[in-house]
């Protein structure tokens, strides 16, 4: 027995799985752009999704009042072929939806719970419908699902105000309960609801509670194809700063915080493919992940398209959220710059998807990324006749303009390369060339 134990306690310090398999991250590599929707009752009071009950007193709504909001939502305008036709429009090829926020409120149909959208005056599978327009227009959704939920009496005693125990209580003899009912949602979702693209985990802090191992081996069980992030006590596939952009190129092993930047394990320098860390950065348009009428602090499209340049140009994808209204549409002006993203990309394209971090990494105001022979070169501030490119190594055949037909003269010099880009007419957000070397 003594041995039979020994063997146990060896088993569950070694990894879960081997490295992920290629086409799994190769296909999340390769996509680099994709749209995040928080969304919820949470919409119809203009505060962020769970924050309210859990310490947020600065949002001006009771925990009783926050609960109350499913009774009024009904999103009678919501149109998920719209939404996914939006994401298409706008160049991204995945979408990752919120089924679950810490507050437990579900937007599929669980059979756990009657906390979710099937119980109030809509009354229909909001993810149900999601999943069908996304295979309707061939587009991969993922699922954000929450392991904190501050409605499950096995998280947290719910007989005292949220904001004293939001962390959870995992001491309590109800927290194995708790983790049932999370594997019971889970498979719900791996189930019921077609091919998904990821699981995103949100676990906030202490995060090994969770036991990430036995969910990550039921994902992998059921849906093999699906990535996990790093949100659940584990690495998983890929790691997610938030909000924020890493000064470098993760590395395996890089500390690369969900909001705290000062980040360790990156790399200035391109480094070996194998040694890269997969990552993906999340970034709200205004301030707010949820709709909030009141947050008008919009980036500007040139600022979008830019973050979108800098996360591919160190390997990394780009998932840009938007909060829908009460109603469920998309405000107008998140449409506006999605349209704009998407018009850009429509001519530059080729330098994001399908490309990894570029040879050039620390250059002011010029970003790289590459793909197989060719580098393509971002240019935020346009020079003027002509620019210098002197730590890029390699002998060039060709240098194109993405933007136009115009011709791109080149010569070597010193070690490096000049452009003559006196035919090219600057893009008001960012410029690429594409240099195709021998």
């Amino acid at each position: 027995m003594a041995i039979r134990y020994c063997l146990i306690a060896l088993l569950s310090l070694t990894p879960l799985l081997a490295d992920p398999p290629a086409e799994r991250l190769k296909r999340f590599n390769d996509a680099k752009f994709g749209m995040f929707i928080h969304w919820g009752p949470y919409s119809l009071a203009s505060v962020e999704a769970s924050w309210p009950i859990m310490g947020g007193k600065k949002w001006g709504i009771s925990e009783a009042d926050y609960r109350k909001l499913p009774e009024s939502f009904n999103p009678v305008k919501f149109d998920a072929r719209a939404w996914v036709k939006l994401a298409k429009q706008a160049g991204q090829r995945y979408i990752v939806f919120t089924s679950k926020h810490h507050d437990g409120f579900c937007m599929f149909d669980s059979a756990y719970t009657n906390y979710k959208i099937t119980r109030t005056p809509y009354g229909k599978d909001i993810a149900a419908q999601l999943a069908e327009a996304a295979k309707a227009e061939g587009i991969p959704l993922g699922f954000y699902y929450s392991p904190p939920d501050l409605n499950h009496a096995g998280f947290r005693d719910t007989s005292v105000d949220s904001n004293q125990n939001w962390r959870g209580e995992p001491w309590r003899a109800e927290w194995s309960t708790y983790l049932d009912y999370m594997e019971m949602q889970l498979r719900e979702l791996l189930t019921g609801y077609g091919d998904l693209f990821v699981i995103w985990f949100d676990g906030l802090d202490n995060q090994r509670k969770y036991d990430g191992r036995r969910f990550h081996k039921m994902i992998h069980e059921i849906q093999p194809m699906a990535l996990i992030n790093n949100r659940i006590g584990l690495t998983g596939d890929y790691v997610t700063p938030e909000q924020r952009l890493p000064k470098a190129i993760p590395m395996k092993g890089a500390t690369v915080g969900n909001v705290d930047p000062n980040d360790a394990g990156l790399s200035q320098t391109p480094p070996k493919p194998e040694d890269f860390q997969p990552w993906e950065t999340c970034m709200t348009i205004n301030e707010t992940w949820g709709y909030n009428k009141n947050d008008t602090r919009y980036k500007s499209t040139t600022e979008l398209i830019r973050a979108l340049v800098d996360a591919a140009s160190k390997g990394g994808n780009f998932l840009l959220n938007v909060g829908p209204t009460p109603e469920g549409e998309i405000q107008p002006e998140f449409v506006e710059r999605l349209k704009a993203m998407g018009e850009w990309l429509s001519r530059n394209g080729e330098a994001i998807y399908g490309t990894t971090y570029g040879p050039l990494q620390q250059m002011a105001g010029v970003r790289t990324t590459a793909k197989g022979k060719t580098v393509y070169v971002h240019v935020y501030g346009w020079p003027g006749g002509s620019l210098e490119l002197k730590a890029l190594k390699g002998t060039p055949k060709a240098v194109r303009w993405l933007g136009g037909q115009a011709k791109v003269g080149f010569r070597s010099t010193g070690g490096g390369l000049t452009l003559d880009v006196s035919g090219v007419k600057a893009d008001p957000h960012v410029t690429v060339l594409a240099i195709d070397m021998k």
